[in-house]
Order: structure tokens, then sequence, then C-alpha cells
């Protein structure tokens, strides 16, 4: 063999070697190395599935679950897995069309990656979870049913308490990123469900099953070798009465406002109602974002946890707190009189304010009969205290005393997104756009005296000083859970485990104190709301307020006010009741209601003599004239846009069933449909037959065309 050819044989040789060198290492490498065709393998013959753990239920006092789960199926789908389906039969299974399946897959992919399971649709109705689950082999691995726990609420009540479950965002996922949710996890947004979520949510499992070829599940991957059990979540135990909470909720049927019930010795609240409410599972199910929407726009804003959410000026429940003031301050005593002869005149030529009952009062007394008079000179009295060398001075000692009775700041209640109210500073009267320094004194605020102008607070804190006053001097911050099944993991406990002594007043000045409240209730403003063999120490309150209506303020009928703590010895339960623009007096509509709220908490029923005052306070309707307005316009718009939805429905029927682009718009069918509401009457004069509807052969030579007739 030549040179030549002894060369070329070799470089042949070497470059197979070469290939064979080069294809073993490729096969090591994929069937070794790579882990991509095992992958590819393991999503076509297995199915990672997650398990949802059951959230931890949410008990009452009495030990009854008053927040369960019960099970619902998601339809999930991997979008990348989803190709070459029969999208219009697949449509068809879940009464949507093709354009909303485009739409879903795409919020899929926005939301979690194509590659990556997302929600489909949550919650299927049992029709379509029938309908799915029979033909969900012929999808392949695109989609598949997901298992998960949902709320249900077997005593329909405490909505605003427990709050709703939501799925998680891209917001949510930010700010949680180190608590391991993923696209399509649930997570409480609100109330109970969203303070204690750490504790309620458990711990996700993962389940590997085995598929065939046509998607179906076989069984456990490897006998559950590789499966990881769900953890529960941990029950809640909370102070809340239930059957306490369903009567309050009755008794503010139709009407705003807010119950609000602590056990003055733990600060656990016994109840805490906001009115109007909805119904808890209405948030729950597969209609939930449309009811969700519902609420949202509802003019009663019945989503709006009014206890803890709503501010009010107190009105003359504020009086018992300024009674505190001055015998703190020294500036009165329990037998120092004033004077009043109809209204308030110590401001000069200002316009006086107005007291209902002219007499002479003592400390007592004045609270008994609420008088304005004797409260505005006991505040002018602080105020003008000469131990202060400016007016600075003495409303920041005045500020001093109503943050430590819980006014001005958070409480820090474990429902989320409480207000903390207002209680007037110098730096706001101070401010230029106010008053400006030097520029303002007593008279200048003299309405925070009786609790109006400048002065708010929120149900719960009204609550909360009738608990203090009641311990003469101390609380635990208020709050509804008081254990967790397991222990208190997270520390979320620790800080309604801590008395609040925020100042010492000597507990005669609380007595003095008691002694006007227990004679409200016996001889004043509220004696109509006495609860035979309970002494109760209340107060009532008639709060004026406006409304901003087109830049003008309009005032608008009063609230009703009353606040109690029950029985004066060794007290139970400190309450309070916001009944929103009754027009009345505080010991009109709140008084009653407190007063059955106490009777039932104490005695477990209501008297059968007092059963009539019950079904009456239930069944009055005082929704505000103003929220009726808003009411009636949002029926309307809605009324019109279910009218033009409705015309719109009719318009495709017509056009499906005849087939044609070139058909009646929706300004015909308004037309028709008012010419078929005419009555018909006699005429001389015939009206021109319509040619666009009779047969193309007699429409020749009408000097009329389609179009002439369409635009007619």
């Amino acid at each position: 063999m030549s040179v030549f050819n002894q060369s070329r044989s070799r470089i042949i040789r070497l470059i197979f070697l070469l290939a064979f060198v080069v294809i073993i290492i490729q096969l090591f490498y994929l069937q070794v190395v790579s882990d991509k065709f095992s992958r590819l393998a393991d999503e076509n013959a297995i199915l990672r599935k997650t398990i949802y753990p059951p959230r931890g239920l949410i008990l009452d006092r009495k030990g009854n679950a008053i927040l369960k789960n019960v099970l619902t199926y998601d339809l999930m789908v991997t979008p990348s897995q989803a190709k070459g389906i029969d999208t219009v039969f697949f449509c068809r299974l879940l009464e949507i069309d093709t354009a909303e399946y485009r739409k879903r897959i795409v919020n899929a992919i926005i939301k979690n990656k194509s590659f990556r399971p997302s929600v489909f649709e949550a919650s299927l109705s049992p029709q379509k979870y029938a309908r799915i689950q029979e033909n969900l082999w012929r999808f392949q691995s695109g989609f598949y049913i997901q298992e998960r726990p949902i709320r249900s609420y077997p005593y329909s009540a405490a909505a605003n308490i427990f709050g709703y479950l939501g799925e998680v965002d891209t917001n949510y996922l930010k700010k949680h990123i180190e608590d391991g949710y993923v696209s399509g996890d649930y997570a409480g947004m609100t109330g109970l469900e969203a303070s204690y979520e750490k504790a309620l949510m458990g711990e996700r499992g993962m389940q590997v099953l085995l598929k065939d070829n046509f998607n179906r599940i076989q069984g456990s991957y490897e006998n559950g070798a590789l499966d990881v059990e769900a953890a529960a979540g941990s029950n809640l135990y909370t102070s809340l009465d239930i059957e306490l909470q369903q009567l309050g909720e009755k008794l503010m049927s139709n009407k705003v406002g807010s119950i609000v019930a602590i056990d003055p010795k733990t600060g656990s609240i016994i109840a805490m109602v906001s009115s109007p409410t909805y119904e808890p599972g209405y948030l729950t199910g597969p209609e939930r974002r449309k009811h969700f929407s519902e609420l949202y726009t509802d003019a009663r804003l019945p989503l709006l946890n009014r206890a803890v959410n709503a501010s009010y000026a107190p009105g003359s429940t504020f009086k018992t707190l300024q009674a505190l003031v001055g015998l703190g301050e020294g500036v009165i005593s329990t037998t120092t009189t004033f004077s009043c002869s109809g209204a308030f005149y110590g401001c000069g030529s200002g316009k006086p304010m107005g007291c209902l009952d002219p007499g002479t009062y003592y400390l007592k007394t004045g609270i008994t009969h609420s008088c304005n008079t004797y409260f505005a000179n006991v505040m002018q009295r602080v105020i003008n205290n000469p131990k202060y060398p400016n007016v600075d001075s003495s409303l920041r000692a005045w500020n001093n005393y109503m943050y430590a009775f819980g006014l001005g700041h958070r409480l820090g209640v474990d429902v989320p997104t409480e207000q903390k109210g207002n209680i007037p500073t110098p730096e706001y009267f101070n401010n230029p756009k106010r008053f400006g320094p030097g520029k303002w004194n007593f008279c200048s605020f003299r309405s925070v005296s009786i609790g109006q102008g400048e002065v708010t607070a929120t149900p719960l804190q009204v609550a909360n000083e009738m608990a203090y006053i009641a311990n003469k001097g101390w609380y635990y911050i208020p709050h509804i859970v008081d254990s967790i099944e397991g222990g208190d993991k997270f520390g979320l406990l620790d800080k309604y485990k801590q008395k609040v002594i925020p100042m010492n007043l000597a507990d005669s000045i609380f007595e003095a104190v008691h002694d006007g409240m227990q004679g409200v209730m016996e001889s004043g403003t509220g004696r109509g709301s006495k609860i035979p063999g309970i002494v109760v120490c209340g107060k009532t309150g008639t709060v004026e307020n406006y409304a901003n209506i087109k830049g003008q303020l309009v005032k608008q009928p009063n609230h009703s006010f009353f606040c109690a703590f029950a029985p004066r010895e060794n007290p139970r339960i400190a309450i309070m009741c916001v009944v929103e623009n009754s027009g009345r007096f505080g010991g009109t509509y709140a008084g009653p209601i407190v007063s059955l709220m106490i009777e039932k908490y104490i005695n477990d029923t209501i008297d059968a003599k007092r059963k009539p005052l019950e079904e009456r306070m239930a069944s009055i309707n005082l929704i505000p004239p103003l929220m009726k307005q808003k009411m009636r316009t949002k029926d309307s718009l809605q009324r019109v846009k279910e009218e033009e939805k409705a015309l719109k429905n009719e318009l495709k029927i017509i056009k499906d069933t005849l087939q044609s682009e070139d058909n009646l718009t929706e300004a015909d069918i308004r037309a028709g449909k008012s010419s078929d509401n005419k009555q018909p009457r006699d005429t001389q004069h015939k009206k021109p037959v319509k040619t666009d509807m009779m047969a193309p052969e007699k429409q020749k030579g009408s000097g009329l065309n389609k179009k002439d007739t369409a635009s007619k």
C-alpha cells in the first residue's frame, strides 16, 4: 500500500474514533450527567400534587366550632403541557368560550410561568367537577384536579371578625417571600384569618402519583416513599360568645353601627358586631369574585368593620372621662356644683352651648342627667389650671389622660386595620391653617368637653374605656383569641397577657364616677334600659354629625350612643353600641340594645317579658336617608347595566340565529320594544310597509334598497 493510502486510512480511522468518543461522551452526559430526559419522562409519567393542609378551626368560649373546613376542588393547568387538546370540547365542559380559555391561559403564564401549575378555575361546582373528572384523561398532562379545604360557617355570623381568604397575588408573594407561598395558594386577607395566618395555615404536603399513557392516576409512586404529609393548622380558642354575637347582629339588622362587648377582667372580646354585615359563606365557593365585587360596591359598606375602622365623636359618653380628669387634676371635687340656666355662657359673647335640663348639679347628678354646662366648666378649669404655665402645657396634660384612657392611639387589637381616632393636641391648634400659636384657648374647642368637635373614637376604644372605668384604672389590650392549640409558637398573644396601668388614680375617683353612671340607669337618661336584678353603670350619648355633600357640610340625623358595664360589683361585661343617624337620643335605641346584650350574657337568656323589646329593636329600620339615596342610585345604575347586557345578549342571539353580521342594532331592538309597548290606536293613515321584511321580488320598484332601509 502506498504511503499516501496509508496516511488516508489513518485519518479515516481517527475520524471514526473521534466520532465514537463524541457519541460515548454525549451518551454519558445525557444518561448520567443531565436530568433533562429523566425530567421529561417524569413529567409524562409522574404527577407531583400539592396537598393543602386543613386550616386551623376557630372555636368560641364554650368550645363550639364557629369556623370549620369543607373540601373544594380547583382545576389546575400547566400551560406548557396544555397543547393539542380539543379546546372547544373542554370549554363546553366548563361552560366558557374559547376567548375566556385563552385569557385564563395567558393570565396563568403571566402569574406563574408556563411550566408551573396555576389555578384555571377555583372551587368547581359539583356538576363541573363531575364532567371534568370523567373527561380529564382527554387533556393529557395539562390539567389536573386539586383538592383544597375552604371555610364553612356553621353559625352564619361574625363575618367581619373572621375575615376571608383570597388567592395570593404578586405583591403578597413579595411581602411573604420567606413563608413558602406560591401562585394559587390562598391566605387570610382580613380579620382573624389574616392576623393569625401563621398559626392557621399549617404546612403543605406533597403526593407523588403515577400516571398511565391516558393521564389516568394509577396510584402512589414507589408506594408513597417520596410523599410528604401535610400538617394541619393550629386551632384558635377565642373569647367570642357566638350566641351573643348572633343576638347583636339580629338587633342591629337594618341599622348602621356597631356593638363591642369586652370581659373587663381579661380584655377578651365577647362580641364584635358591625352592621350592615354579610353572610360569611358569601366569600367562598365558585362565585367568590362576583360576590366580593357586589359587596365592595355596596353603598352600605358591609366589608367595613365599623368596630375598629369607624371613628365617631363619642358625645356625652365622653363626660365620664372628663370627670376622671377633673377629679384627677383636683380642679373639682365630688361636691363641686355648677348651675345651668339652659346653656353654657362661659365663653362670653360666643354662641352659647345649649343644655337640655337647667338646674344646679354636682358630679353624680351631672353625669346622671348629662349636663353639658357642668362638663364645659370642668374642662375649662382643667385647661385654665394655674399650675400650668400656658394653654399648650395644660392641653398636653389633658392629652396624657386621654391617651392613658386608650384614646388617640391604636390599642393593638388582633383584628387588622384598627384606626386610632383623634385627640386634639397643641400642635393641631398651633397650625397656622387652624389658629396659630397663641391664638387659641379653651373657648376655641369647648365642644370637645362634651365629646364633640375635634375628638373622635372607635367603638372598640369606647368599650375599652368602659373596661378601664369598671376595673378602676387598668385594662388588658382587647383581643379575640385567648389561646392557640399547641402553644403560641410565634408570640402572637404575648402583648395580651400584660396588664396596662397607665396612671395612678384613687379608687374613690372611680367610685364617684360609678355612682353617677348607676344614677343614669336608675333615674337619668338611661332609666328606660334598666335590667331587673342587675346593677348596671351606663352612659348615654347623642352625637351630632354632618355629611359633606357637594362641598357643603349638611346636618344629618344624630347618632345614638350608649356604653355601660355590669354588674357594678365584680363586673363581667363592658359594652358600647352606636346606631348611626338614628335621629334620637342614646337611650332610645342604643340603650335598649345594650341592655338586651347584657341580660343575655349575664343570665344566658332574655326574660320572656322583655322578648317583645328584643323583637321591636330587631325590626326597626334605621338605615340613614343618605345611605338609602346612594342605594337607590346604585340600584338604578345596576338596572341600566343589566338592561344593556340583556340587549347585547338578545342581539347576539339574533345574529347567531340569522348567521349574518348585517342585522339589527341595539337601537333597533330598543325601538322595537318601545313600539311593542305602545297601545294600538285607530288612524286613517296607514304606515308604509317595511319593504326589508318582504320577499325580494316584491321590493322591486319600491325605490328603497337595503342600505336606505337600515338607516331610516
